[in-house]
C-alpha cells in the first residue's frame, strides 16, 4: 500500500481516538487528514499543518464532515438467486413452501466460480457506495465441500476487484443437514476450506445447530487457527451467548433474545455483540436490547447481515438510522458501533478509526454533520469514500487536486 492523500478543509473529524493535537475522538475544523503509504499520519487542525509536506494528491472536503469508513462485520454476500416472492409472501401473512435458505443453496450450487465472482463484486461494490471499507463475508450457502470452497474462492477472487477489503469466514455450519453432517463437516469440509478463510462461524439456535455442534465445530475451527464467531441468541434463547464467551469468539451476532447474564458473560470474555437491526426491520420481529448490552459493560457492533432471506440490504447509514430509531442508540454511540465496534468485532486495531497508523479508510459525507445518518435517513450523504488513501467512490462537491509547499 503505497498511496498519500491529503484531505483538506474538513468541518469535523470522528477519529474514534485521540488524534494528533486533539483532545478527544472528536476534531472540529477546519481539519486535515494526512495519509503517506496508505496509512494515517496524523489529523490536525489547518492551521497547525505545517509545510513541506510535498506533492500528495488533495483532497478538498469543502467544510463536510469526514468519519472512519465503515466495518461490516457480518455479510452473507456470496450467494447465487433471490427470494422476493418469498418476502412479499411473508408481509402478507402467507406460508410460502417453496422458499427458505435451501432455494439459496440450490440456486448457489448450480452458479459457477464466475457467477458467485460477479455476484460479490457487485453486491460489495454496493457496499463501498455507502460508505463501507472493510466487509466481513461468510460462506454457508453451499453445505457441501465442493460449494463451499468455491463460495470461498468466489471472495478470495473477488477481493482483487474492488476496492473495499474482503475478510472471509467459513459457514458451513449454517445449518446440521443431519446423517452425520456435522462430523462430515468437521473432518472434511472444513479442512478443506480453512486455508481460504480467516474465520470460522456457526449458527447456534432453534431449528439449526445446538449448542455441543456448534462447540465442536468452532474448536475444530480453532484447531485450523481460524477466528471463532457464532450467531447466536436469534431464534430463542438456547445457550449461544454463554457458549460464546466459554470459546472465547470474536463475536457473538444477533442476540435478541440474550439477557443480562449473557451479557455479563460476553463483556467478561471480551466478545463483540454484534447486532442486525437490519434483520429485525425486514423480519418485522423483535430487536436487541442494545442499551442493556451496552449496560453490562459489552462492547457492540452494528452490521448489515446481508443476505438474500432476511436482510437485502447493503447499506450501514441504513443500519444506523434503525439502530437510532429502534436500539435507542445516540448517532455517536450508532456511528462507534458501525466503525470501531466492528472492527472489533474482525479483532482489527487498524481499521474503523482515523489515528496515527490506521489504515486510511474514510467517508466524507455529503453534509457537516454525521447525525444527519440517523436524521435524514435515505438521504444521499455519502461523498467520497477512501480505501488506503485511494479515493475509491468520487462524489460530492469535493476537488481532488495537487498539495504543494
Amino acid at each position: 500500500m503505497s498511496a498519500h492523500l491529503l484531505v483538506r478543509h474538513a468541518g469535523r473529524v470522528l477519529t474514534n481516538g485521540l488524534a494528533s493535537k486533539a483532545e478527544g475522538p472528536i476534531v472540529e475544523g477546519p481539519v486535515a487528514v494526512l495519509i503517506r503509504d496508505g496509512r494515517v499520519e496524523t489529523v490536525v487542525p489547518e492551521a497547525e499543518l505545517g509545510s513541506g509536506l510535498g506533492d500528495l494528491p488533495e483532497l478538498d472536503a469543502a467544510g463536510r464532515a469526514v468519519i472512519p469508513g465503515f466495518v461490516d462485520a457480518h455479510t452473507h454476500l456470496v450467494f447465487a438467486g433471490e427470494r422476493s416472492a418469498e418476502f412479499a409472501a411473508r408481509l402478507e401473512g402467507r406460508p410460502y413452501e417453496a422458499g427458505g435458505i435451501m432455494s439459496t443453496v440450490e440456486a448457489t450450487r448450480q452458479a459457477t466460480l464466475a457467477e458467485l465472482v460477479d455476484g460479490v463484486v457487485e453486491r460489495a461494490n454496493k457496499c463501498l457506495r455507502t460508505g463501507t471499507t472493510t466487509i466481513e463475508v461468510k460462506s454457508g450457502y453451499g453445505l457441501d465441500t465442493e460449494a463451499e470452497v468455491r463460495c470461498l474462492q468466489a471472495v478470495k477472487e473477488a477481493a482483487s476487484r474492488v476496492a473495499a477489503e474482503l475478510v472471509p469466514t467459513f459457514l458451513g455450519a449454517h445449518l446440521d443437514l443431519g446423517d452425520g453432517y456435522i462430523d462430515h463437516l468437521i473432518h472434511e469440509m472444513l479442512p478443506t476450506c480453512a486455508p481460504l478463510a480467516s474465520g470460522c462461524d456457526a449458527f447456534c439456535d432453534e431449528g439449526a445447530l445446538s449448542v455441543e455442534s456448534s462447540r465442536r465445530v468452532l474448536e475444530a475451527g480453532l484447531a485450523h487457527g481460524l477466528t471463532p464467531r457464532l450467531h447466536a441468541e436469534e431464534l430463542a434463547h438456547t445457550g449461544g451467548a454463554q457458549l460464546a464467551a466459554e470459546i472465547g469468539c470474536a463475536s457473538a451476532d444477533h442476540l435478541i433474545h440474550a439477557d443480562a447474564t449473557d451479557a455479563r458473560a460476553l463483556a467478561a470474555a471480551g466478545v463483540v455483540a454484534v447486532l442486525l437491526p437490519a434483520t429485525s426491520f425486514c423480519l418485522r420481529s423483535a430487536y436487541a436490547d442494545a442499551r442493556m448490552l451496552l449496560d453490562e459493560g459489552c462492547n457492540i457492533a452494528l452490521a448489515t447481515d446481508c443476505n438474500p432471506g432476511t436482510s437485502y440490504t447493503t447499506s450501514m447509514p441504513f443500519v444506523i438510522a434503525v439502530a437510532c430509531s429502534q436500539y435507542g442508540l445516540s448517532v455517536d454511540e450508532a456511528l462507534r458501533a458501525a466503525t470501531q465496534g466492528g472492527a472489533a468485532a474482525l479483532r482489527r486495531t487498524d481499521i474503523g478509526s482515523l489515528t496515527p497508523g490506521s489504515r486510511g479508510d474514510l467517508v466524507v459525507l455529503n453534509t457537516d454533520q454525521w447525525v444527519d445518518l440517523a436524521y435524514r435517513p435515505g438521504a444521499d450523504l455519502i461523498g467520497e469514500v477512501v480505501c488506503g488513501g485511494e479515493v475509491a467512490q468520487p462524489g460530492g462537491p469535493a476537488t481532488l487536486g495537487r498539495a504543494g509547499g
